[in-house]
């Protein structure tokens, strides 16, 4: 169970408001873990939450922040189905550990098949968390998004 304040030690950073940037490539070992990328292990050494993404990826939050979005989930009525299907998804594919002394996190095996992770994988900061792609799956999606990207601006930001 994944409490507040569950966190080993919380820094300064897990306060702040977190920004995950870059892409990195690392690989899972045989025991499907991988190395973070260094910049994000001051946030996540602490605790994190590996669950699904949305668009077949994993998606890691710092337990602090996983915390506060369930919090906020857990208010939607759950006489509405669509609720519940939500939380049922989210909590059931969702994982908490920390990352081990060297700084790899495992990604547990049903996570590892939803996202159809093998070895080569892309980690991408996505602002609020870090998410988990395969490797050939971010290819073709980043490739697929790249043309779009610019038209998004204006409605991403419509109201702006």
């Amino acid at each position: 169970m994944v409490e507040p304040g569950g966190a080993k030690r919380q820094s300064r950073r897990v306060r702040r408001c977190l920004v995950f940037l870059g892409t990195h490539t690392p690989r899972l070992d045989d025991k499907g873990r991988f190395f973070l990328p260094a910049k994000f292990r001051d946030e996540l050494d602490g605790g994190l939450v590996i669950t699904r993404g949305q668009d077949r990826c994993l998606a890691i939050y710092p337990t602090a922040t996983f915390v506060e979005m369930t919090q906020e989930i857990a208010k939607g009525a759950v006489s509405v189905k669509k609720v519940r299907d939500y939380q049922r998804m989210l909590a059931a594919g969702a994982s908490d550990t920390a990352p081990d002394k060297q700084g790899r996190v495992m990604i547990p095996p049903m996570l590892r098949r939803y996202a159809g992770l093998d070895k080569d994988i892309v980690v991408v900061g996505a602002i609020t968390r870090v998410e988990v792609w395969d490797a050939a799956e971010w290819e073709r999606y980043s490739a697929e998004q790249e043309s779009v990207f610019a038209e998004m601006n204006e409605e991403v930001f419509a109201d702006s």
